[in-house]
């Protein structure tokens, strides 16, 4: 579960580093000014477009079969049988 927040806080904060990196690189803006004239709504709306176009990407795609019967997993002699998707 922290890895899938993890990955979305940084996809969140892409636009904000690409924007920061540019800023750095090619105004040569000094790291305490570089949000002083930034554009924050739209690196807001950026990151948040970002962040949903990959999580609906990620859930329609990902995953196992959506067709079959499910057979959850069960106990015999000491031992857990996984279930599956048949």
């Amino acid at each position: 579960m922290l890895r899938i927040a993890l990955i979305d806080i940084l996809l969140f904060a892409l636009p904000f580093i690409i924007y920061g990196a540019y800023r750095i690189a090619v105004k040569g803006t000094a790291p305490g000014d570089l949000w002083k004239d930034a554009p924050v709504f739209w690196l807001l709306a950026a990151g948040c477009g970002l962040l949903l176009v990959v999580m609906a990407t990620l859930i329609q795609f990902s995953g196992g079969e959506r067709e079959g019967t499910y057979h959850p997993p069960v106990i015999e002699n000491g031992k857990i049988r996984p279930g599956g998707i048949d």
